[in-house]
């Protein structure tokens, strides 16, 4: 089983992939699968966010890019400015993980946000694509209990087909 234990520069011709949503890639332990099949577990330091195009070295030496995998995302967009902020404000006022583009905010699907959006005016789709949220004002992540409550246990994920 391929064990991945730290971060590392990219490479041209990386030996695997790794393709996880938001949730998994705030975990520094996991037992899941490449893209290829091949059963890995991740064991990296703990607190930090792999985000998609950063890459990973096993035990061995074999290094494995990570992509964002598609999730079901909401598509936040406003009139203008002032109404794009007024919803970012309500969404950090609720310690929601928000993904800050050009001109648009994404959020992990919630009926209960969506409708609180809507509320406030924004126009609101629901999208299945990579979620990359701002990793915080202290860049140490979103207040995720990844490991707290689970013993460091390592947590299993499986693409579905």
């Amino acid at each position: 089983m391929l064990t991945l234990i730290s971060r590392c520069e990219p490479v041209d011709h990386p030996y695997g992939e790794l393709l996880l949503p938001f949730d998994l890639r705030i975990r520094s332990r996991l037992r899941t699968r490449l893209v290829s099949g091949e059963e890995t577990v991740l064991k990296t330091e703990r607190g930090a966010i792999l985000r998609g195009g950063e890459c990973l070295q096993s035990e061995d030496g074999r290094v494995v890019q990570v992509s964002a995998a598609p999730e079901q995302v909401l598509h936040i967009t406003c009139a203008d400015q002032f109404e794009l902020t007024r919803a970012a404000y309500h969404l950090g006022n609720r310690h929601v993980p928000v993904e800050i583009g050009d001109g648009y905010l994404r959020i992990a699907a919630d009926h209960v946000l969506r409708d609180m959006l809507l509320g406030l005016d924004a126009k609101v789709e629901e999208l299945e694509a990579p979620f990359e949220p701002e990793s915080g004002a202290y860049g140490g992540g979103h207040g995720h209990h990844d490991e707290a409550g689970h013993g460091g246990k390592i947590h299993q994920y499986e693409k579905k087909e």
